[in-house]
């Protein structure tokens, strides 16, 4: 007699496979969702580098970031700063304060802010966030 030769799989084995893709699902989508927000973060943070790079100028010229807003940094008003996952800049005494939205629900509408540090007539940046918006801004705004 010959052996029957088994075709294809049993069912255990397909239900195991089907519980491993669960699993590894299960893990993948929260930090899946976790990495768009931080893309759509980046926008935030590109956005002020305008007016980072405008601080910068206007610096030069006057030696004092007292009285440094939009205008004086070559911005436009904060509220047409605006894109899909930004709603304003806004340039006061050199700090740069963004306003995300479309990012994450408690995140949008609190301030994401870059910070002009005078040192020997150079700036150095520092940049924080609303602790709603932590998880999504780069190390260097982290405290």
């Amino acid at each position: 007699m010959k052996a029957q030769m088994q075709k294809g799989f049993t069912l255990i084995e397909l239900m195991i496979v089907v519980a491993i893709i669960g699993i590894l699902a299960a893990i993948a989508l929260p930090a899946y969702q976790d990495y768009t927000k931080r893309a759509k973060m980046t926008e935030v943070i590109n956005f002020m580098a305008a007016g980072k790079t405008g601080v910068a100028e206007a610096f030069a010229n006057s030696n004092s970031l007292t009285g440094i807003n939009n205008a004086k940094a070559g911005l436009a008003a904060a509220g047409d700063i605006k894109s899909k996952y930004v709603t304003s800049v806004t340039v006061t005494d050199g700090v740069v304060v963004a306003v995300p939205t479309g990012i994450d629900s408690a995140c949008d509408g609190k301030s994401v802010t870059l910070r002009p540090v005078e040192s020997n007539g150079a700036l150095a940046w520092t940049g924080s966030a609303a602790t709603e918006c932590v998880k999504f801004v780069p190390a260097n705004f982290r405290s």
